[in-house]
């Protein structure tokens, strides 16, 4: 059973950084590397959205214009293991971060993790 696990959030103060870390076990015979791997996130009321993804050829993609230049997203496929470093974090930032393996980046279909809340305080 495919699972993936988010690690990494917290509570913080505005300006600070965060590395969220998402570990894929149970892949019976697939990788990280033939999905699109990607972070969404959530707050109360609102739908998920997409924040960064990388396709299956290995091209960054940002959804967000106002992450552009703070945030990045990264992989280990040898490790099944994707990473979102966060620099110079906002109120706004505030949510549960979802990582998921997609098959197409921005998609909702394929594997999630549960979340990992991240706390920005101003």
């Amino acid at each position: 059973q495919v699972q993936l696990v988010e690690s990494g959030g917290g509570s913080v103060q505005a300006g600070a950084s965060l590395k969220l870390s998402c570990v894929g076990t149970g892949f019976p015979e697939f990788t990280f590397a033939d999905f699109c791997t990607g972070w969404f996130r959530q707050v109360p009321g609102k739908d998920r959205e997409p924040v960064a993804c990388i396709n299956v050829p290995g091209e960054e993609i940002y959804f967000l214009e106002s992450v552009k230049g703070r945030f990045l997203i990264s992989r280990e496929n040898a490790k099944n293991t994707m990473y979102l470093q966060m620099h110079g974090l906002r109120r706004e930032d505030s949510a549960v971060y979802y990582c998921a393996l997609t098959n197409r980046c921005g998609g909702r279909s394929g594997y999630w993790g549960r979340g990992t809340q991240v706390t920005v305080a101003e």
